[in-house]
């Protein structure tokens, strides 16, 4: 969930038939808005569905309902919540639609991307100066090199490794440094405040 901060029931509900593993892309209709939307998949999420894909490739869900999975069933809703549960995370410290948030936040503030590539990723309703709405491959190059710098700060935070205040340059991509009062742009992680 952290890797393609998707809405829950989005995530719950992926169907194989939208993901390709070799273009490194999940399609689907986004149920809120009934929009097509496009994730980039870092190498990290496809590695990840690579494994999944040995154990559910052969049903139409990526998760599968587990209790009923020759109904052809997504997994529940309660299956996230439970996952949490199971790992001693509580509903006041973080929840699945949390992730979403979170995404956003370090995103922006902490890694500098452009807000408007970070909310066409969530695929969240972006009107253009025009009043044209969503378009699900607007900044595409631009939103597959941010999906890639999330999961490379995500895996270097797993790992524990040493890092400094300052935004993860990402050339053309990113905010202006200034923008954000935070001066030099060199190549450094941040940890996001404990209180995100």
């Amino acid at each position: 969930m952290p890797l393609l901060f998707v809405r829950p029931g989005e995530l719950r509900k992926a169907e194989w038939a939208g993901v390709d593993l070799e273009a490194g892309e999940w399609r689907y209709t986004v149920g809120k808005t009934g929009t097509p939307h496009i994730v980039p998949l870092a190498r990290q999420s496809v590695g990840i569905l690579r494994e999944v894909h040995t154990l559910t490739g052969n049903h139409r869900f990526v998760f599968p309902n587990a209790r009923y999975p020759k109904r052809e069933q997504s997994m529940s809703p309660a299956t996230l919540l439970g996952a949490f549960r199971a790992l001693d995370i509580p509903s006041d410290r973080m929840t699945p639609h949390g992730f979403r948030a979170m995404a956003r936040t370090i995103l922006d503030k902490v890694l500098g991307f452009r807000p408007d590539f970070i909310e066409h990723q969530l695929a969240h309703r972006v009107r253009d100066p025009n009043g044209r709405a969503y378009n699900r491959t607007k900044f595409l190059p631009e939103r597959r090199h941010m999906m890639q710098a999330w999961a490379d700060y995500l895996d270097r935070l797993r790992a524990g490794e040493e890092v400094e205040p300052g935004p993860l340059k990402a050339p053309e991509f990113a905010h202006s440094p200034a923008s954000h009062g935070m001066g030099n742009a060199d190549q450094r992680l941040v940890v996001p405040p404990k209180d995100l």
